[in-house]
């Protein structure tokens, strides 16, 4: 609630005019004159006035001081809703971007998965045939599921990172960055694919 200053000087002007007021009524002019024509009686009065006026200054400074204290609190709790706004904002672009490399992960282990079951419809005319089709269906099998490895131990990675980041929002970088398991997963599988590919050719 603002402090209404305007009032603050009129009440001040107030006194300061009631107090003038009763020097001059006639039932306190006799005190007054004789204060006055006493030795010491004008300087009584400009005394009274001096420290009536510093009462009044005294009260609108401790008003002022109030006055901008509360304006501080109000700036501290603007910026800490800020920050903590802010802080909620990066959780969230986080927690999206995890979601998103987690559902690529997830593609990739699939398709290695799919893959390997489908080379086993036609492993048993590679078995039988020549040696180098079948170490090239073995190594072609080994690549796939070691894509399909490499892409669950990435999914695990993210979801590490995203419980770190939850603790540690402002520390910087992107804490999903994709990781080597995850940059190599779908490597694999196009060079488990091939490596089948050649074994069905040397058939």
């Amino acid at each position: 609630m603002p402090i209404p200053w305007l009032q603050l000087i009129d009440a001040a002007l107030g006194v300061a005019n009631f107090a003038r007021g009763r020097a001059a009524r006639p039932d306190a002019a006799e005190p007054t004159q004789q204060l006055a024509e006493t030795p010491g009686g004008a300087s009584a009065l400009g005394h009274i006035e001096a420290r009536l006026a510093g009462v009044v200054v005294a009260a609108l400074r401790e008003a002022f001081d109030r006055d901008t204290r509360r304006l501080e609190l109000e700036r501290e709790q603007m910026e800490l809703e800020r920050r903590r706004a802010e802080r909620a904002l990066r959780l969230e672009l986080m927690r999206q971007a995890a979601d998103r490399e987690i559902g690529r992960l997830r593609l990739v282990a699939g398709a290695a998965i799919v893959s390997w079951l489908a080379t086993l419809f036609f492993s048993a005319r590679l078995v039988g045939g020549p040696i180098g089709s079948r170490v090239a269906l073995g190594a072609g099998w080994a690549l796939l599921l070691a894509a399909a490895a490499a892409a669950f131990a990435a999914q695990s990675a993210v979801a590490e990172r995203l419980r770190r980041a939850n603790g540690d929002v402002d520390g910087g970088g992107s804490p999903m960055e994709m990781g080597a398991a995850g940059a190599v997963a779908p490597w694999l599988i196009v060079v488990g694919l091939a490596a089948i590919g050649l074994a069905v050719l040397i058939a």
